[in-house]
């Protein structure tokens, strides 16, 4: 299964914080076809489904076997009569569903056959246990060994786990036989502690790593982090701004933007397989691709080492 170093993450055609129209969103994944990617990664949780929808009627026009589609299993979403916004949950529409954590065979089963109507597509590529952060034992014994049964029976074609957190993954790496892991926001410019337990293990296990992100959720996004800017969607604090502010002025110094040094630095790893940026227009959608092929100087990376601003033993990317 291959996987393009850039990957479309869909949450924000989910109408996550604020509304995407349906024309924006068909934009975007036109732009990200043409940019080259064919990775594409969306979950029933983004939107109550509105993510996996508008994805679906994009990829429906493409020809099947050039693309990889992700989604998650974990939350069923039912129907509610309660009215008002989904904005609690971070997403502008309607909130005539509720999610309902289930992580049992049955669940999963049944998530994966709501999604194909949804997508309105013929399989799913990639199936991922979501966010099972308090639901530990019911993945490791109704989620995961479903999951893999489902792919044994080529009803998806690969299997593993996205979350916040490198330990439980790690854990799963080890017990399961997992195609892919998406960990999000752990592995970047600002801490590397992964190296320590999940990116050795996918390593030994031959488990592909994809890396959310990469940007801090907006911290690396700019050449100028911001005192108001978000790291782990959580105000940043002075030390953290301290780092970014010493790396966004050596990109700086050699004419580069910091937010490529992120996602090369991301990439660089031998177990990663992609980066998943959530992009919500065209725009978004090419600049993200150039960034990926954004020439970066050698001194860079002597400099973010030099100054240790990155772990020693974190692999860095051949310069350009």
């Amino acid at each position: 299964m291959h996987f393009t170093p850039l990957g479309f993450g869909a949450a924000p055609l989910g109408n996550l914080y604020t509304e995407v129209t349906d024309e924006a969103a068909q934009e975007a994944l036109n732009a990200a076809w043409e940019a080259g990617v064919r990775y594409f990664d969306t979950a029933p949780h983004y939107g109550l489904g509105l993510s996996e929808r508008r994805v679906g009627r994009a990829l429906q026009q493409l020809p099947r076997d050039e693309f990889v589609l992700q989604t998650k299993v974990g939350r069923l979403l039912r129907p509610s009569p309660e009215g008002g916004r989904d904005l609690d949950n971070g997403f502008d529409v309607p909130a005539d569903h509720t999610r309902v954590w289930d992580f049992s065979a049955e669940g999963v089963r049944r998530s994966i056959e709501e999604s194909l109507e949804r997508l309105g597509l013929d399989r799913i590529d990639v199936a991922l246990v979501h966010d099972p952060d308090d639901h530990e034992n019911e993945a490791r014994e109704g989620a995961l060994p479903e999951l893999l049964r489902l792919r044994d029976e080529g009803v998806i074609g690969a299997v593993g786990a996205g979350m916040n957190q490198a330990a439980m993954l790690t854990r799963f790496v080890d017990e399961f036989d997992l195609d892919v892991v998406l960990l999000a926001g752990c592995y970047n410019l600002i801490e590397q502690d992964a190296l320590d337990d999940l990116l050795p293990a996918a390593l030994r296990r031959n488990t592909k790593v994809v890396l959310g992100g990469v940007y801090g959720s907006g911290l690396l996004a700019s050449d100028s982090p911001s005192p108001n800017a978000t790291y782990r969607y959580e105000p940043v604090t002075a030390p953290v701004l301290e780092k970014a502010r010493r790396m966004a002025a050596i990109a700086l110094e050699h004419g580069v933007h910091l937010p490529a040094v992120a996602v090369q630095f991301a990439l660089a790893h031998p177990a990663v397989a992609s980066t998943i940026l959530g992009m919500r227009s065209a725009d978004e959608v090419r600049a993200n691709a150039e960034l990926i092929k954004e020439p970066v100087p050698q001194p860079v990376w002597d400099a973010l080492r030099a100054e240790g601003l990155v772990r020693s033993d974190a692999p860095l990317p051949e310069a350009a």
